[in-house]
């Protein structure tokens, strides 16, 4: 078994995140995962990310606050607990259009 304790959670940066702080639980550095890795995004008010596509699906899942999630083809805001899948190739950009914190969760293959 692999734990990873959040009060030692390591940050990892992520190009083109801006007023986020991103935390990796699995994966990659943290533990030895074999198909995937999970992060944790904590977005300050106003913070958002480039619209970007990753050659990998990518899963979402917000865990407080508001998150704005934005492809080429909608716009969705997501709430507590809700989720969304990112196809491989599915452009995506994420932003907090809110007063207040917002944590999400990342979920994608390593």
């Amino acid at each position: 078994m692999q734990v990873t304790l959040y009060r030692e959670a390591k940050p990892y940066e992520a190009a083109e995140h801006y007023d986020m702080r991103c935390l990796r639980l699995q994966g990659k550095e943290a533990t030895a995962t074999d198909t995937i890795w999970i992060g944790l995004s904590h977005l300050l008010p106003g913070a958002h990310t480039s619209l970007k596509d990753a050659s990998v699906e990518k899963i979402y899942i917000v865990l407080a606050g508001e998150v704005t999630i934005e492809t080429q083809d909608e716009t969705v805001t997501l709430g507590y607990l809700d989720s969304c899948r990112l196809a491989p190739g599915e452009a995506r950009a994420l932003s907090n259009r809110t007063n207040a914190p917002a944590s999400v969760l990342l979920a994608m293959p390593t």
